[in-house]
């Protein structure tokens, strides 16, 4: 769609200061009717939470934000695939859509990992439109070039 490379690079930007700050470089925007109505990028070393996921806290702001957890006709736009946890929080808070850059084999809960199945199951009350790769080289990058560094770093 027009204007997901937009949102996703300004998601990347997040993604680089999670990295600078010493933690995995995943950013998320939040978007309804074009505008941007919350950010967030992985701060689990920061926050020393296990939920400091950028998805999970883009999430929380844009429901302060709006004044409630129903984030109908939300976009969510995020450098990597989610895990189970944060597809979850998707369904739970009814985004209309989510928009991936890089996949995740190992975590992802969208098309490839654990459990490609959990934001369309028709089990649910709610189902999240997806669309992934968009701006994937250069997602996967960052997340590369990142852990290359924090290993030089080690040793």
């Amino acid at each position: 769609m027009p204007g997901d490379e937009l949102w996703m690079r300004r998601a990347l930007g997040w993604a680089r200061l999670a990295a600078r700050r010493g933690d995995v470089p995943i950013g998320a925007i939040l978007v309804k009717d074009d505008e941007l109505l919350a950010h967030g990028h992985d701060a689990r070393e920061v926050l020393g939470d296990p939920t400091g996921h950028a998805e999970i806290l883009c999430l929380r702001e844009g429901a302060r934000k709006i004044g409630g957890w129903r984030l109908d006709d939300c976009t969510l736009y995020v450098t990597l695939e989610p895990c189970p946890m944060c597809a979850g929080a998707l369904v739970q808070a009814r985004v209309k859509r989510l928009v991936y850059g890089a996949s995740n084999a190992r975590w992802g809960a969208c098309r490839e990992g654990v459990d490609p199945n959990i934001l369309a199951n028709p089990r649910f009350n709610h189902c999240v439109e997806v669309a992934g790769g968009v701006l994937e080289a250069e997602c996967a990058r960052v997340l590369k070039e990142t852990f290359r560094e924090y290993r030089k770093k080690e040793q």
